[in-house]
């Protein structure tokens, strides 16, 4: 079997030589794909992505043809909501993975414009915000050129089935299964306190047009890329699908919402603090307490409290850093 190992950051480098050793004892041929070069994407067996659900979403940002299969590899003994192989049990799943004994998901991208600019596909969602917060934006939303609604608001989220567990539901928006043909749009704190959620299918073009606000506004992408945006924003249905691979049932969409509305039940609970964190894991991958100050600007003692929280209430694990034996990350335990 062919493999390609997708080396989108400086830092994976000796984590991807670790897995290209067990592979290469496996006997599989394997290639290293460098950050901007994924001309071999469509000529090997499977794709092998480091660094989480966020080295998955990543992935797909940069690679807009069609692609190999993408196995996303975590740090953990706690899977993420895309990726499926603990590094750990790499060699011990070789056999299993070059005899093709997975399903293959192939989940659908948004295509976006900005201000009629073509971006990145994003896998989960897109948001629109001011790019001060707690500033009002004004906004229309129209879908297939009608327009839907004129609305005051936070922002707006515009998310796929696979992103409805993400960014959208933490801002009141539904979870939807993974196979559904469907869009989500959650207008986040609208003044009209009878704006609800929608949901359209996915052969739709939407756009959010005549953005106002006092400050400059700017386009998220996945919760990670993002750029300023003037006028409007247009999505549609990506027409390269992302082919994920899944090893194993306890992975389904199903149990991922399960997972979700655990979580949700003790959000109304916690600290401001603990959300932002456990949102910036979720986004970000396993960080240290420096990593999260710096991106969540939150002061070193309000994270160290916040932690202390969420490992008390078992959903952020503590372990030390395959990097550097001297160096503690925490992560998602869920």
């Amino acid at each position: 079997m062919k493999v390609a190992l997708s080396v989108n950051q400086a830092r994976d480098s000796s984590l991807l030589h670790q897995i290209k050793k067990v592979l290469d004892y496996g006997g599989f041929s394997v290639q290293m794909m460098r950050d901007g070069d994924y001309s071999v994407a469509r000529d090997v067996d499977l794709i092998i992505s480091t660094g989480g659900d966020r080295g998955i979403l990543d992935y797909f940002h940069k690679v807009v043809t069609d692609s190999a299969p993408v196995l996303g590899i975590y740090e953990s003994d706690s899977t993420g909501f895309l990726a499926q192989l603990d590094v750990r049990d790499l060699e011990a799943s070789l056999n299993r993975i070059d005899k093709g004994n997975f399903e293959i998901d192939h989940v659908f991208r948004i295509a976006v414009k900005v201000d009629g600019r073509e971006v990145e596909p994003v896998l989960n969602d897109v948001a629109v915000f001011p790019s001060k917060s707690a500033t009002l934006m004004e906004h229309v939303l129209k879908i297939d050129d009608k327009t839907v609604w004129r609305d005051n608001s936070d922002g707006l989220i515009l998310s796929t089935p696979t992103g409805s567990t993400a960014y959208s539901m933490s801002a009141g928006g539904p979870m939807v299964l993974q196979k559904s043909q469907v869009f989500v749009v959650v207008s986040v704190n609208s003044l009209d306190n009878t704006r609800r959620p929608l949901i359209i299918p996915n052969d739709t073009t939407v756009e959010v047009a005549d953005i106002v606000s006092r400050y400059h506004c700017e386009i998220v992408l996945d919760g990670g890329t993002r750029m300023g945006i003037k006028k409007s924003l247009q999505c549609s249905k990506h027409l390269v699908p992302a082919k994920l691979v899944r090893l194993s049932g306890n992975s389904s969409i199903v149990s991922l919402i399960a997972k979700k509305v655990r979580l949700a039940e003790d959000l109304l609970s916690m600290p401001p603090s603990a959300k932002l964190l456990l949102k910036t894991l979720e986004y970000e991958g396993a960080l240290s307490q420096k990593d999260l100050s710096t991106r969540t600007l939150l002061p070193e003692r309000t994270v160290r409290l916040a932690l202390r929280h969420l490992l008390t209430r078992g959903y952020v694990k503590k372990k030390t850093s395959l990097r550097d034996a001297r160096q503690r990350i925490y992560e998602l335990k869920l």
